[in-house]
């Protein structure tokens, strides 16, 4: 069962990377106005509808440079936006915001698309604090995954305010922006119904 995430800082002092460093390897790290927040690596379900839409996307964009749809495509990768590290489910780039794939162990230029798969320990967070972030930083797409209620909101950002583009429930066909060039079932990314083949780039 999920633990609730720790939303006060580790210490009095304003919380740093090594503070990020030395937490356990089953928690992830971020931290938010100097504040260290954790909470548990993602559960098997949520772990599973992690994997099942990265897989969706790689197959077709995520191929940098070389690849004809010209995307990074990353799992949990540690952002450090100002002095905020944020950790999002997954990460898009498009080539042409970066180019060059870091050789850092962090990313330091904004992702194009942040998808977050929602658990107890993280609705709030993710849906509060982290998504006004996500704004500040002009990230230009946001979806919520939701493997317990399964369903599928995205959004984008016009003018520094998320608009709600669409909410997806059982298997209507995910085919969104920025990746509305491909279309797949919203269930196919839930345990009972991952082993079917019905992806379709149509």
């Amino acid at each position: 069962m999920d633990s609730q995430v720790n939303d006060a800082p580790a210490k009095s002092a304003r919380a740093t990377y090594q503070d990020v460093l030395d937490t356990p390897p089953h928690m992830v790290a971020e931290i938010v106005a100097g504040a260290l927040h954790t909470h548990p690596i993602p559960a098997p379900r949520h772990a599973l509808a992690r994997s099942l839409m990265g897989a969706q996307l790689i197959g077709f964009f995520g191929h940098g440079p070389d690849g004809p749809n010209r995307w990074w495509i990353v799992f949990g990768p540690e952002l450090h936006l100002g002095e905020d590290i944020l950790v999002p489910d997954i990460a898009g780039w498009q080539c042409e915001t970066m180019p060059d794939f870091p050789e850092a162990a962090w990313f330091d230029i904004a992702p194009d698309w942040a998808c977050e798969v929602l658990s107890p320990s993280t609705r709030q967070f993710d849906q509060g604090v982290k998504r006004d972030l996500y704004a500040r930083e002009g990230i230009s797409h946001l979806w919520f995954l939701d493997p317990i209620a399964k369903t599928l909101e995205a959004f984008a950002l016009r003018e520094g305010q998320w608009v709600l583009l669409a909410t997806l429930i059982d298997d209507a066909a995910v085919s969104l922006p920025p990746f509305d060039a491909i279309s797949f079932p919203l269930d196919g990314l839930w345990p009972e119904t991952s082993g079917r083949d019905s992806t379709s780039n149509d």
